[in-house]
């Protein structure tokens, strides 16, 4: 019997490979946390690091940037080339800061990208402008700030000028790029402490910008408005703000100027009472401007300027001149009397045709009082003004003063409404037609604007004893406004001894000394114009609509001594409120205000 021997009948004991493996992958993994942890401690640490510096870089940026603003925005070129240095080491520094790998793929993580970014964007664009922008400015720093712009016999270098146009056009896009980049963060995902620079430097910008976008459009228009092409004519409207119109005052006189490689010359001078009225307008008038201004408005040319739209007036003086007068006009420039004396500041006491001398401090009571209580009759008064234009005009031609300071003094006059210019060619209005100086309240881009606009009503000369005070206030919710306008008439106490063309030349519709003013209201366009009231009653005037614009004209009259107050609801624009006024003696022609919205 054989024996069978048998293999083992028990199992292996089970081996622990599964949890070896398991603890394997639980190691890895957390090693891989860990690892993650280290990565991202270290990116926050580096992105901190870059933080501080970009952050430290952008404060130093902040105060020398300032600096740069003011130089750029007084147009004072050594002022710039202090500043610049510093401010382009500092811009440098924040933007490296802030562009490095690391940093801009975190610029991706919700909420903390949204910060990132936006020290990033303010950085490449504060370079851009340091770098790029001004510099191109520098280069060209004399002609800017005027010093190189004026020749030694008072003409204009408009070779030089047109010379750096592009450097200076080359700027302005970088400049208006930046502001875009900047003026595109929302500030409301932002932290305290960074939403407040962040708008700062986009205030900033903007005033860069907008300086530079003006300092492009004069290098572009300049030139060949002043003949660098080939000779232009000129109409200079000397408007007088004792009888108010819409642009500021009747037209008075009207001076041809020559201009021609830079040199001006005085051509003739007509005094607008030797162009009587037309049996019919110049031109075709609009059903809205019958309305609102009447058909005077195209059969007299002093009232060519009852419009509010200077181009439109412009044209109408230019259609009557050359029916007239005779003659091609290349252009219409007007001036108030208060341009006039910041323009005489600028050039410093004129000694006048008749020995006298003329002062800014004493101009405007010279052209709108003391002529006027002296002269008999309008042809003597026309005759003073006529003289002190010429010499005001020769001294401005002869190179008195200087450069910067009749820059400033223009440039503060037509951010007044009190300088004024059209083109007759088309390629340089569409760019002045946007500006202030182009005073194109109908056409010119500005829907939101509102309107209040003054013309005499009297035939009198009395209205620089009118004082016109434009007040904005807000509603509680910010959606609207309520736009005042009071008009105070203060004139002295023996005004009905005043010769007649000055008290008026209407005693049957206006007793003598008392004031009439047609008061012309626009609302923006599409709003709805219905609650006009004065002194708290509903006002029924007559009513048009004007480029789609909803206006209606009232007339006040006021004795020696009264005052009445106009007011109309408009609607809150992007947080804002503009209001396009007449000029006066007394205030400006642009009131501006503010409405928080939110």
């Amino acid at each position: 019997m054989s024996a069978q021997v048998e293999g083992p009948t028990s199992e292996a004991p089970p081996t622990d490979e599964p949890a070896r493996r398991r603890g394997r992958a639980g190691r890895r993994f957390a090693l891989v946390v860990v690892l993650v942890l280290v990565v991202l401690v270290a990116v926050a640490g580096w992105v901190a690091f870059r933080a501080v510096q970009a952050t430290g870089a952008l404060m130093d940026a902040r105060a020398v940037v300032s600096s740069v603003e003011s130089g750029v925005d007084a147009r004072d070129a050594d002022a710039l080339d202090a500043a610049l240095p510093a401010a382009q080491d500092a811009t440098a520094r924040a933007r490296k800061a802030s562009s490095d790998p690391v940093w801009q793929v975190v610029e991706h993580v919700p909420w903390v990208g949204d910060q990132l970014r936006a020290v990033s964007t303010v950085s490449a664009a504060l370079d851009d402008v340091t770098q790029r922008a001004l510099p191109a400015v520098q280069s060209v720093g004399d002609l800017v700030q005027g010093s190189a712009l004026r020749r030694d016999d008072g003409s204009i270098d408009v070779a030089a000028l047109a010379g750096a146009a592009p450097r200076l056009s080359a700027a302005s896009s970088v400049a208006t790029a930046a502001h875009s980049s900047v003026a595109g963060i929302d500030t409301d995902a932002l932290v305290g402490p960074l939403s407040g620079p962040v708008r700062d430097a986009e205030d900033g910008l903007a005033t860069v910008a907008s300086l530079l976008a003006g300092v492009d459009r004069a290098a572009q228009l300049v030139p060949p408005m002043l003949g660098a092409d080939g000779p232009r004519t000129y109409l200079v409207l000397a408007l007088n703000s004792a009888e108010l119109r819409s642009a500021g005052g009747i037209v008075g006189s009207i001076i041809e100027v020559k201009a021609d490689d830079g040199h001006l010359s005085l051509g003739r001078q007509v005094s607008t009472a030797d162009l009587p009225g037309l049996d019919d307008s110049v031109l075709p008038l609009t059903a809205a401007e019958k309305t609102l201004y009447g058909d005077r408005l195209g059969r007299w040319i002093q009232n060519a300027v009852a419009t509010p739209e200077f181009p439109r007036a412009a044209e109408l003086i230019t259609a009557r001149w050359e029916a007239d007068v005779h003659g091609t006009v290349d252009g219409v420039v007007a001036t108030d009397p208060v341009a006039v004396q910041a323009v005489l500041g600028a050039l410093g006491p004129v000694e006048a045709a008749d020995g006298s001398t003329l002062r800014a401090d004493s101009i405007l009571q010279l052209l709108l009082r003391d002529t006027y209580r002296d002269a008999k009759n309008g042809a003597a008064a026309d005759a003073v003004f006529s003289s002190v234009a010429g010499s005001i005009f020769g001294a401005l031609t002869g190179g008195a003063g200087t450069s910067q300071g009749l820059v400033d003094a223009i440039s503060a006059a037509s951010g007044e409404g009190r300088f004024r210019v059209w083109s007759a060619h088309e390629d340089e209005q569409s760019v002045l037609g946007t500006t202030e100086l182009g005073s194109a309240f109908l056409s010119g881009g500005h829907p939101a604007a509102v309107g209040v606009f003054l013309n005499d009503a009297t035939e009198a000369k009395l209205d620089y004893y009118l004082t016109s005070d434009v007040a904005v206030t807000c509603s509680p919710d910010d959606a609207t406004a309520a736009v005042a306008v009071t008009l105070t008439y203060d004139p002295p106490k023996d005004v009905t001894s005043l010769p007649q063309y000055v008290v008026g030349a209407r005693p049957e519709a206006v007793p003598a000394g008392s004031l009439a003013t047609g008061v012309v209201f626009y609302a923006p366009v599409g709003a709805p114009l219905d609650a006009v009231t004065q002194d708290g009653v509903l006002v029924a005037g007559d009513a048009a609509t004007e480029a789609g614009r909803n206006a209606l004209v009232a007339t006040s009259v006021l004795a020696p001594g009264d005052s009445t107050s106009y007011a109309m609801t408009v609607p809150v624009h992007a947080g804002a409120v503009e209001v396009w006024t007449t000029p006066t003696v007394h205030a400006t022609g642009y009131v501006r205000a503010s409405c928080a919205t939110g």
